[in-house]
């Protein structure tokens, strides 16, 4: 574990164990709404068929979202087990304080982060 004491990396690895749980749990209540959407084309109009479809999609981009933050929170519980959370995977500087609290999962310091492209 790391020897950072500016940061409470067992109340942060709490928090994102819980948050996995959370993101887990919706991910596969929500299975449903991303199947593919089937609508009665004899009995169903042009707009319900149409705000199905994007509704649909909506929820598709939803779950990738939910999938993406899974993978950081997993980076950062490794991190952690590895005894290198906190250090900037770029960099290897340490990470803001303030920043892990805002953002646990964050792998780069902010100097490597503004070197990132915008979706990174």
């Amino acid at each position: 574990m790391s020897d950072r004491t500016d940061i409470d990396i067992k109340k942060l690895k709490a928090w994102m164990q819980a948050r996995r749980r959370e993101l887990v749990k919706r991910s596969a209540a929500d299975q449903d709404s991303l199947k593919p959407v089937e609508v009665d084309q004899t009995t169903t109009g042009r707009l319900s068929r149409m705000d199905a479809l994007q509704s649909q999609a909506m929820d598709i981009e939803i779950e990738r979202r939910r999938q993406r933050e899974l993978q950081r929170i997993d980076a950062a519980l490794q991190r952690i087990n590895e005894g290198t959370y906190g250090d900037c995977v770029a960099c290897g500087e340490e990470i803001a304080a303030k920043r892990l609290e805002n953002d646990p999962t964050t792998p780069v310091c902010i100097n490597c982060a503004q070197d990132l492209p915008a979706n990174g």
